[in-house]
């Protein structure tokens, strides 16, 4: 392989690389790239999405773990809004140092939640 500086490239540069027939040991069959029918198929199949009692056993596995405790984590699902939250708390002081996603933010999400039912994201009066 040569580098060569931007201007002074007057020559073709050649490719160290063997070709595809040439390779004696194919490391992997080189798959072609997906169809558009293959990637709709895969933009729009399910998710395994899991159950809010899956989340809930996962969180409760999270939070006995040792490793969780000695880094001042701490797991939990908002009930309203059924999001994961994650804490970090001062071991000494119980105080939490930081959340995500913040307080503020799984208002906005409850907000937005109860207005989108309803069909009204801004409150208005004329």
């Amino acid at each position: 392989m040569t580098i060569d500086t931007i201007g002074n490239s007057t020559t073709a540069r050649t490719v160290d690389r063997p070709a595809a027939s040439e390779s004696a040991a194919p490391q992997g069959a080189a798959k072609a790239p997906a169809t558009a029918v293959e990637t709709a198929a895969a933009v729009t199949a399910s998710a395994n999405v899991p159950t809010l009692d899956q989340v809930k056993n996962a969180v409760s596995q999270l939070n006995k773990s040792s490793q969780a405790k000695s880094q001042g984590l701490e797991f939990s699902v908002d009930n309203d809004t059924k999001r994961t939250v994650v804490k970090v708390v001062d071991s000494g002081t119980g105080e939490v140092l930081r959340q995500i996603p913040s307080p503020e933010a799984l208002e906005i999400a409850k907000s937005l939640e109860s207005k989108a039912s309803t069909g009204l994201l801004i409150q208005q009066t004329a």
